[in-house]
């Protein structure tokens, strides 16, 4: 009895969410910003139009290592102390710096945006796939493999809304943002 109620209920919501999702569309045409976001392989609309959305503007963010933090790709270090006392003289920490993971502090739905991009571009042929296949072939996890191209499809981003450019694949060996 309690799955038919959910189901019903189910049948209630499809027709909002997809009037949601019209609507959402709508809105994002009227923002030059998402025609452009829809350059870069696996940005589609509704991808693009939640950037927009939750981004609102890229001048909030310097450099892709604050949009990095923001989406919640950023490792985190941990650091006791740069400098210790060894036989009472003032010494330089020889111990190496501590990485904790990923940051905790992010905005989830914008990680989500841009792992999803990142799974979809790395499994559909394009450029992006290209970027990620050759890093798994220099060795590295695919697992980080992903990360990083998450993390470049943010920088992407990032500089083509700030400066207006068009999507260039041949620009994806060099630093974006």
């Amino acid at each position: 009895m309690r799955a038919e109620h959910l189901y019903e209920q189910l049948d209630h919501l499809q027709p909002i969410r997809m009037r949601a999702r019209r609507e959402l569309l709508q809105e994002s045409n009227k923002h030059a910003a998402v025609k452009r976001l829809r350059q870069i392989p696996s940005i589609g609309q509704i991808r693009a139009a939640l950037l927009v959305a939750l981004l609102q503007t890229p001048h909030r963010f310097r450099s892709k290592r604050q949009i990095w933090a923001y989406s919640g790709f950023a490792i985190e270090t941990h650091d006791s102390g740069e400098y210790r006392y060894v036989r009472g003289r003032l010494q330089r920490n020889r111990e190496r710096i501590t990485v904790r993971g990923l940051n905790r502090n992010h905005n989830p739905d914008l990680k989500n945006i841009f792992k999803g991009a990142a799974i979809s571009a790395s499994s559909r042929p394009g450029p992006l796939q290209d970027f990620y296949e050759t890093r798994v072939a220099m060795g590295m996890r695919p697992t980080m493999a992903r990360l990083t191209l998450a993390r470049k499809i943010a920088a992407i981003t990032l500089t083509l809304w700030k400066k207006g450019a068009n999507f260039d694949p041949q620009q994806l060996s060099r630093q974006a943002a």
